[in-house]
């Protein structure tokens, strides 16, 4: 993964080389950030065996396209699990196309690619979402796992979620999240059922215009016999911390 990873920062900087006349007369906003949370949880999977990670990223977008690039660091070792401290375990990287139909409706279409340390686990999701702007701001995505999948490769997420001001500076944020896996065999299960259900609830603290300050908390639990017994999940909570800093 090392070498895909300076491959893509040769790639970078050759191609910033190249467009940077043509994205001149182009706006790019984004952000980068960082965090440290006390595991790593996907899916209600535990991948961090139960140990702290810190986790960042930038989003860049211009026009209605986002790039991001995401990464999780293991910050203790788990010998057991063959996890190092200090070691990448994952990089994702996702290109997003975002736009309105109307006032109402949002829409997002986008690809996943998820770089794990363990390179067979490599792997491309395709994503559509859907999301009403209206109260409760309810969601629905489906996944599709185009790569190494070999039986359907879907799954689909349900949320909503609503905010609150408590100042001009805090604001607090309630969500809730529902999975069903449609036999997703390489990276969830081999069974089509309900997956995990997740609660979570975070705030935001403006320290300035640019930097926002975020604790969270999410829980998840099985949603189904399959998925505990063939995904192998469990009851979990993560908690962390995130700043981020916009331009």
């Amino acid at each position: 993964m090392k070498k895909v990873v300076v491959l893509l920062v040769a790639l970078t900087v050759v191609l910033s080389a190249l467009v940077s006349p043509v994205m001149a007369a182009i706006e790019v906003s984004g952000d980068a950030y960082v965090g440290v949370f006390d595991k790593y949880l996907w899916r209600g999977f535990d991948l961090s065996s139960s140990e702290p990670v810190a986790q960042g990223g930038v989003d860049l977008s211009a026009g209605n396209f986002t790039l991001s690039y995401w990464t999780s660091v293991q910050l203790n070792s788990d010998d057991e699990d063959g996890l190092t401290a200090g070691e990448v375990t994952e990089t994702d990287i996702v290109l997003d196309y975002s736009f309105d139909l109307g006032e109402l409706v949002s829409v997002s279409v986008g690809d996943i690619y998820y770089m794990v340390e363990e390179d067979w686990l490599n792997t491309h999701e395709l994503y559509l979402s859907l999301g009403l702007n209206t109260i409760l701001e309810p969601n629905i995505t489906v996944y599709y796992d185009w790569d190494e999948c070999e039986e359907d490769g879907l799954f689909y997420t349900a949320s909503i979620g609503h905010g609150f001001d408590l100042s001009d500076k805090l604001s607090l944020g309630l969500g809730a999240l529902i999975s069903y896996n449609q036999e997703n065999d390489f990276n969830v299960g081999d069974y089509s059922d309900w997956h995990n259900l997740e609660l979570s609830i975070g705030a935001d603290y403006a320290v300035t215009d640019q930097i926002t300050i975020s604790p969270s908390v999410l829980y998840s639990e099985a949603m189904s016999d399959d998925a505990e017994d063939i995904a192998g999940i469990d009851d979990e909570t993560v908690v962390g911390v995130t700043v981020t800093l916009a331009f």
